[in-house]
């Protein structure tokens, strides 16, 4: 249910490639055709360099440069790139499935049924007009009814309404084989607290459109006074953003982390109704919680305290119509689009009616879409090879923490520990969460959405006090995505992300390597990024480094913060080196490793020069081709202001800038731009 907290950390948004495992020739028949790769002859779209750019100016344009130049980013996109380009084949599949699953009659309770239907309620444009807002009425009255601040309490824990708290159940951080309740901010409507606050043309800009938007809805909505109502939401939201946290000290997983007794609580953070607001969540009877962002949430209650109930009352009414409006008659869908589409990201169509259908059924029901997914399009061999691939980068690494000279031995054991108890989840889970107790109607799409998300949450709930399910993914095996979690200290590879462009088996090792192999590396590297690094072997937030090391690490992270933050992402705004930093770790070790794994597996023998390219030309390209991505302005802005991630075009110059053997590779000399004196390049892990 609910607001759930992420607090699992770091989970990175990646891509992926494999090793090649080709058929000896003496093996393979003779009149059998040799398996070719799906881009170009051996993994590369060679047509999408630029010749004329010199890879040490811009090594992404040299890379991708006339791809970029012609390319047009669909009109129901934000941005496209070889991610984009599978979660298209991702959801056309799902698509595929999920109508196989409607087919006939199928029996109530099935999976069948519950995905068929739940598709088919929100594909069901005429009866969601006909409904209006009825389906709606009873959670608006409901707000209506509230006339304390203990009401509002109440509302803020129930599920499906907003609120400034978010509350989450994931592994404690210190004792990750119990479960904690963890408390967060929350309760903007706008991607994040910069939006509110920054000194910027296009983002008053935005703060002007929010204030009409929110207007629209409440209108929309039968509101009275609407107007003046938007203007005191706004000031409200704006007072919230004003005490919550940046996006980078959110990052820091001890700052984050502050056990608290109910008792304690309420005298840390008075003028709430805890009490009221956890017994709504199902949480009433417990007494310990762990608190993230501490001032902000101490702040936070005193902010509802001193605002009006009347206020109050048309913020969750405004929010709850805003979070239902793809649920809602067509008026509320395209006043939601226009905003929050074209305005905020400047997407110029909506998608598909039926994409977001995939999308919303993939979400609820993910891991019944999941079983059938990997039955049709993941086959066994690929999650064989992956388990070589993996191997392979962590016996990489285990090379390199033996290499490293501002480590020391007493540090580096426990690294090598670290290293050696990771797990790696490739695929699909071994055990599928158990939708049964959840219902779904054809002809109740609110009522299905609601449904799903209060089951999500007794799921969590019920598992309070009971051993920590390790087993449990937190990504649909169809999403084009991969993850580490540092409290299981588990890297996790979802089936849909291994294919090409970024897992081709018939691919040349090389661009294996620069693809799923930098990829694998990145997952790894988080266990051991300015965060990771924080968490011991068994997943616990433990300081396992001397401090002579933690200054080295330091000092060296330093570096790499202020390279990305003189990065311009647009006229007058800057990559947030610090926000982004893990990730940077991550893309920097991740092809270190890559790149020792890819040598190693030559055994000693020379890379084959194909169409004029050597192994490491190859592999570097390979690694720009991931991310080649091309993303419209606003998209860019959101990504700056809101998103743990550079953007892809410094993730790939920011990352082979540090690295000799691209210098080598490339030919790179002093006088082109992205040349760094090798005193300055980053060498972490």
């Amino acid at each position: 249910m609910k607001k759930s907290l992420l607090l699992i950390a770091a989970l990175a948004l990646q891509s992926g490639c494999a090793k090649n495992d080709s058929t000896p020739a003496a093996e393979a028949k003779a009149d059998a055709p040799v398996p070719k790769a799906e881009l170009g002859e051996f993994g590369l779209d060679l047509t999408a360099r630029n010749l004329e750019v010199k890879p040490g100016d811009d090594f992404f344009a040299y890379a991708s440069g006339k791809w970029y130049d012609t390319f047009e980013i669909p009109p129901d996109r934000t941005s496209y790139g070889p991610f984009h380009k599978l979660n298209d084949l991702s959801e056309e599949r799902v698509k595929k499935l999920i109508e196989a699953a409607a087919q006939g009659s199928p029996a109530a309770g099935t999976p069948e049924q519950k995905i068929g239907d739940y598709f088919a309620s929100f594909m069901d444009e005429a009866g969601i007009e006909a409904k209006g807002l009825a389906p709606l009425q009873e959670e608006l009255a409901r707000i209506q009814a509230a006339k304390t601040k203990k009401d509002i309490a109440t509302l803020f824990g129930l599920p499906g309404y907003m609120s400034t708290f978010g509350v989450g159940i994931s592994p404690d951080l210190k004792n990750p084989s119990r479960y904690s309740v963890d408390i967060g901010q929350s309760g903007l409507g706008l991607p994040d607290r910069d939006y509110y606050l920054q000194d910027d043309p296009k983002l008053e800009e935005h703060r002007e459109k929010y204030v009409a938007y929110i207007e629209q809805m409440l209108t929309l909505g039968g509101v009275q006074k609407a107007a003046d109502k938007a203007r005191d939401i706004m000031r409200f939201e704006t007072e919230l953003a004003k005490v919550q946290w940046p996006l980078e000290k959110r990052r820091d997983a001890e700052a984050n982390y502050n056990p608290r007794t109910k008792k304690q609580l309420l005298a840390y953070a008075p003028g709430f109704d805890w009490q009221a607001f956890f017994t709504a969540a199902d949480l009433g009877a417990r007494e310990e919680f762990v608190l993230g962002p501490i001032t902000a949430i101490r702040d936070s209650a005193r902010l509802v305290d001193k605002t009006s109930v009347d206020t109050l009352k048309d913020y969750l009414t405004f929010h709850l119509l805003r979070t239902n409006a793809s649920f809602l008659p067509k008026r509320f869908d395209q006043a939601n689009f226009a905003f929050y589409g074209q305005q905020l990201r400047g997407q110029p169509q909506q998608r598909e009616r039926w994409k977001r259908g995939v999308a919303l059924t993939g979400d609820a029901l993910g891991e019944l879409v999941g079983q059938v997914y990997v039955k049709e399009y993941f086959p066994p061999e690929s999650k064989a090879k992956m388990e070589v691939l993996v191997a392979n980068l962590r016996a990489a690494l285990q090379e390199r923490l033996g290499t490293l000279d501002w480590m020391s031995e007493e540090t580096r054991k426990r690294a090598e520990e670290k290293l050696g108890t990771f797990v790696a989840k490739i695929g699909y889970p071994d055990k599928w969460k158990d939708y049964s107790a959840l219902q779904v109607s054809r002809d109740d799409l609110i009522g299905n959405v609601r449904r799903a998300s209060i089951w999500d949450w007794n799921r969590q709930v019920a598992r309070l006090d009971q051993p920590v399910d390790r087993d449990e993914w937190f990504m649909n095996v169809h999403e084009i995505n991969a993850y580490y979690n540092p409290l299981n200290n588990e890297i996790v590879f979802p089936a849909a992300i291994l294919q090409p462009p970024f897992f081709d088996p018939n691919a040349d090792d090389a661009v294996n390597y620069g693809g799923i192999g930098a990829v694998i590396g990145h997952e790894i590297g988080h266990g051991f990024d300015d965060q990771g690094r924080k968490f011991a072997p068994d997943g616990s937030l433990t300081d396992w480094w001397t401090k002579a090391d933690a200054d080295a690490f330091g000092a060296k992270t330093k570096v790499l913060v202020e390279q990305y933050s003189s990065f311009d992402a647009l006229p007058g705004l800057k990559v947030n080196g610090a926000t982004s930093l893990g990730e940077n770790i991550g893309d920097l070790g991740g092809l270190n490793m890559a790149y020792e794994a890819y040598h190693n597996s030559l055994e000693g023998k020379p890379a084959p020069v194909l169409d004029g390219l050597t192994g490491d030309q190859r592999f570097f390209l390979s690694w720009a081709q991931v991310w080649r991505t091309k993303i419209r302005d606003e998209a860019l802005r959101a990504q700056v202001l809101s998103d743990p991630h550079a953007p892809p075009y410094f993730r790939v110059n920011g990352a082979v800038r540090n690295m000799d053997e691209w210098y080598q590779a490339f030919d790179v000399k002093p006088g082109d731009k992205l040349y760094l004196p090798p005193e300055q390049r980053v060498k972490i892990w």
